[in-house]
């Protein structure tokens, strides 16, 4: 396919993004009030698995997701739709940053979502979101985090920080390890389009996604498993090693 071809493809899947997103709000703002929790949860699963479609990703499952909680599942990052990829085979509660709560049209999704907020600078607020996290996994909630703290380059995993894994312990909740990668759907070949890492900006990145050929973004979930008497660390440094492998496994 050729440059111009690719462009006009990228601005009628980003025109079809944007549309879907503006979609998404309307249904926040007017009929998300007056729905019970589970019908929520089908809807984002159902909006997330669209916006896939909307920029020419094929979603591809390994494992079993989990079918209700409570269960804390962990995963590599690497992209901006590593959530809605995740939301698509099952709603979680994320942990992000508290500044996405604060993005336009963005922090608006994920609040809705049921999004835990962190403070990452402070050690008090850390505490704090441990806490909630436990809370909801004990009200039997599906909760999800990405250890790295920030996106990898989808080389090479980068190291857990386990201050987190401690709500799965307090609560007595299972772990989940899963994988995640993209590759393009005509050559099996690892794709970089959707990384959103470093320097790189979000436009930047959904634009080189929507612009891709199309794209496979695979899920691989692993068995899970409790902390049987490990700290948080002893168990990251586990995990580490399970979710490198699914990421990698095909």
């Amino acid at each position: 396919m050729s440059r111009a071809l690719r462009a006009v493809v990228g601005v009628g899947r980003l025109a079809r993004l944007g549309l879907h997103i503006l979609r998404g709000l309307w249904t926040i703002y007017t009929r998300f009030g007056g729905w019970g929790h589970g019908e929520r949860n089908r809807a984002v699963e159902q909006w997330a698995a669209q916006l896939l479609r909307c920029c020419g990703v094929e979603l591809k499952l390994l494992g079993r997701p989990p079918r209700a909680g409570p269960a804390l599942l962990v995963a590599n990052h690497l992209s901006w739709l590593d959530i809605p990829l995740m939301h698509a085979c099952r709603h979680v509660r994320f942990v992000s940053k508290s500044d996405v709560g604060h993005w336009p049209l963005v922090g608006t999704l994920a609040s809705a979502g049921g999004t835990l907020y962190i403070e990452r600078s402070s050690r008090r607020d850390a505490m704090r979101t441990v806490e909630r996290m436990a809370q909801a996994l004990r009200a039997g909630d599906l909760v999800a985090i990405f250890p790295e703290g920030t996106t990898g380059d989808g080389r090479k995993l980068l190291p857990f920080h386990a201050n987190l894994l401690q709500a799965a312990i307090d609560a007595d909740a299972p772990i989940q390890p899963v994988g995640l990668c993209f590759y393009d759907q005509a050559s099996g070949e690892p794709s970089y389009a959707p990384s959103y890492v470093g320097d790189e900006t979000l436009l930047g990145s959904i634009w080189r996604t929507v612009t891709a050929p199309p794209l496979v973004a695979q899920l691989h979930y692993g068995e899970p498993e409790h902390a049987d008497g490990r700290d948080r660390r002893a168990w990251g440094h586990h995990l580490h090693r399970r979710v490198d492998k699914l990421w990698r496994s095909r």
